[in-house]
């Protein structure tokens, strides 16, 4: 795991320490202090808040670099501090409180699901200071919302999937059952059906976002009831692990998410799907700076450069290659849409006979498609 502390001002820091160094780990960011005449502004101060530790692949990670790549552009203009390892809840909403009031963050990225009441009470509380929240449905004057279509990305991951899975069975290791991951599922199996009309795909929820050795062991329940190509929505490096364990036995197959696994899985990964938050971070702290940023909620597909299907096996067949590459344009064309009728939900009752599905339709997702085994549990 990386260290608690990332490079970043130490005057800053030791503030943010005294205040709850006995709990959440923290990473202070990279940037250069602020050079020139005394009257020159000050940085922005950039808080991000992370769910698990940054490790070296899988979600924190990538908004890890994405924070990185935010403080690269803007330089002297910012100032930004990571919290790792935070629980989403009381602990969030403590360390957002924090952030603002102890550590002067007039911005924060709240980047886990569970994180989002927590930020609408802080920002209730500190009305002049501006908050972002990763995949939220609530917002407020100064709390806006962002998210990524992952599931255009899904789509393309499942096409692969069907295009080489010999079983046809694919196993997907699941967070939580919150319309996100069912997204994922649906748009995953409806793809790999677009190759494999008899395919199916088997569920192991996890009722967790981080812990490796539960995401090991759903992976492995997953390979023993058939499934040669697993995918996931949790956040370690884990099921690629168990993919490449299980490669030259088995032939197991491991599309990755949401970061390129292969130093995982150098031989076991097909793809990965690939999150990338630095420019919508870099837009969204100079829009803080310049005095422009809006609550508008953000949901960017393929086109955005916010998600992509990225690190294909160089070795798959040109044909699979090239498919899979005329499909990602039709995606980005708006000529393929995942979730574009006739759907019909795995108990053969049909969801849509024409068009496609609406924004509110997707974000409410409580249904799996035709070919996911199993049903969606009740959110705990």
């Amino acid at each position: 795991m990386m260290k608690n502390l990332i490079r970043g001002s130490a005057c800053a820091l030791l503030a943010g320490i005294a205040a709850w160094a006995a709990s959440a780990l923290s990473i202070a960011a990279t940037s250069a202090p602020v050079s020139g005449p005394p009257a020159a502004r000050a940085p922005l101060v950039v808080g991000f808040v992370y769910v698990t530790p940054v490790g070296e692949a899988g979600w924190t990670y990538q908004h890890e670099l994405g924070r990185r790549e935010m403080a690269r552009a803007l330089g002297a203009r910012v100032r930004t501090i990571a919290v790792e390892s935070v629980a989403e809840g009381a602990d969030a909403e403590r360390v957002m409180r924090d952030l603002v009031a102890q550590q002067g963050a007039t911005l924060v990225f709240a980047t886990s699901f569970g994180y989002l009441d927590p930020a609408l009470r802080v920002a209730a509380e500190f009305p002049l200071a501006t908050f972002e929240h990763a995949g939220g449905y609530k917002s407020a004057p100064n709390l806006a919302t962002y998210d990524a279509r992952y599931y255009e990305a899904r789509w393309l991951a499942g096409w692969l999937a069907g295009r080489t899975s010999k079983s046809g069975v694919a196993g997907y290791v699941a967070g939580f059952p919150v319309p996100e991951v069912v997204q994922g599922i649906n748009a995953f199996t409806l793809g790999m059906r677009a190759a494999n009309p008899k395919a199916s795909v088997r569920v192991v929820w996890l009722n967790t976002w981080f812990d490796p050795a539960k995401e090991r062991d759903a992976a492995q329940t997953l390979i023993d009831q058939g499934a040669d190509v697993l995918t996931h929505h949790s956040a370690s490096p884990a099921v690629a692990q168990a993919a490449q364990a299980n490669f030259r036995s088995r032939g197991v197959r491991v599309v990755s998410y949401p970061s390129d696994m292969r130093a995982f899985a150098p031989d076991a990964q097909l793809a990965a799907i690939v999150h990338r938050w630095g420019g919508f971070y870099t837009r969204v702290a100079q829009s803080v700076i310049d005095g422009s940023w809006r609550p508008e909620p953000v949901w960017g597909g393929i086109a955005s450069g916010m998600v992509d299907i990225d690190a294909v096996d160089a070795t798959l067949a040109k044909e699979a290659r090239a498919g899979l590459q005329t499909r990602r344009a039709a995606i980005v064309a708006g000529t393929l849409v995942p979730f574009a009728a006739p759907l019909v939900d795995n108990a053969g009752t049909t969801r849509l006979a024409l068009g496609a599905l609406g924004d509110a339709d997707i974000k409410a997702m409580d249904w799996f498609v035709a070919g996911v085994v199993g049903n969606v549990p009740k959110v705990r």
